[in-house]
Order: structure tokens, then C-alpha cells, then sequence
């Protein structure tokens, strides 16, 4: 029933936001009591934090694996993580609208937890961009937190705008961004 009630949520939240969706709403899509809610949720914000928790601890540990593959380089495993992002709004974009739109929602104290592993997450690719650069995958004169923000904003907008089922699929919207990373627009 707590997965129930989470995805019920992330799909009211992401329809109409988190301001706008009452316990009421989330119980009712359900045909459930609030009592149901409130035996797994203290609050609709605690319900919030756990959607966020469960979002960004699967990244993190799904791009942890990626940057642990021996068997890949540098340039791979950046492009393995950059369409781990897009493929994630295919499969999970309500969860990350919701992710990205509504952590202003989310009480300081749990702002600062989710905020500490959103940067984890960004750690992880600087940690990776250094990895390239020791390994001569990547030019040495990166400005390495600059780059890691930069593939960040490139990948985390496309929650706005990626349609899984337009024409571009989320492999050749994640090699376009890689070769653009990567090989940067000027022409030669």
C-alpha cells in the first residue's frame, strides 16, 4: 500500500503540484481512508521526502555502478550515465518532475538531505571527469565543476522538454548530448 500511495502521489503531484494535491486527493485515487495514509506518511511533505529519497538514491547508486565498471572507459561510462538520465525520464518522468519542481516544498532540514545527495550525485561525475583526465580520456585544462554543472543542467532540463515518444529516442537524445560533451559544436 506505501507504494501504492507514492506512486498515486507522484502521479497528482506531477499533474497538478504538490501545493495543489491534497491527502484527500491521494486517498481518494485510491479508494482508501486517510487513516490508510497516515499509517505509512506522517505528512504529505514526509510522503514528499520519501519520493525524493527513493529518486535520487537509485540515481546515485545506479551512476555508482556505472563509474565502478572497469571493463569501460571514461568517454563510455560518461555516456552510460548521461542515458541513464534520459532513459530515467522514459521510464520514470513524473518522478522526476516531481523531483525537480517540487524539493522547494521540502522543509530545510529536508531540503539539506536531498540536497546533500543531489551533490553527491555531481561529485560523482567530477570524479569521473578527473578519472578521464588522469587517463588521458579527457583534456587536462577542464574546468571540471564547471563541466559537471554544465552536463547536469543539459541532462536534468530534459524532463521539460523529452518526449519518449517523439521522434528522437532517449539512446540518440543521449548520444547527442555526449557528442556535444564530448566534441563540443565548432566546426573544425
Amino acid at each position: 500500500m506505501k507504494e501504492k500511495l507514492t506512486a498515486a502521489a507522484i502521479r497528482l503531484f506531477d499533474k497538478k503540484g504538490f501545493s495543489e494535491t491534497s491527502i484527500q486527493d491521494i486517498v481518494e485515487s485510491l479508494g482508501v481512508t486517510k487513516g490508510t495514509f497516515y499509517y505509512y506518511f506522517s505528512s504529505k511533505e514526509e510522503l514528499l521526502k520519501s519520493i525524493h529519497l527513493g529518486y535520487i538514491d537509485e540515481l546515485v547508486a545506479r551512476q555508482i555502478s556505472i563509474i565502478n565498471n572497469d571493463e569501460q572507459n571514461s568517454k563510455n561510462k560518461l555516456f552510460e550515465i548521461v542515458y541513464m538520465l534520459i532513459h530515467d525520464i522514459k521510464e520514470h518522468g513524473a518522478s522526476a518532475k516531481v523531483f525537480f519542481r517540487e524539493i522547494r516544498h521540502l522543509n530545510e532540514e529536508n531540503y539539506q538531505l536531498i540536497t546533500k545527495k543531489r551533490d553527491q550525485f555531481r561529485f560523482n561525475i567530477e570524479y569521473l571527469l578527473k578519472e578521464g583526465i588522469e587517463k588521458g580520456d579527457f583534456r587536462r585544462d577542464l574546468n571540471v565543476p564547471i563541466i559537471a554543472f554544465g552536463i547536469l543542467g543539459v541532462t536534468n532540463w530534459s524532463y521539460q522538454w523529452y518526449n519518449p515518444e517523439g521522434a528522437a529516442t532517449d539512446r540518440e537524445v543521449a548520444e547527442a548530448f555526449t557528442e556535444m560533451i564530448l566534441k563540443g559544436i565548432e566546426f573544425k
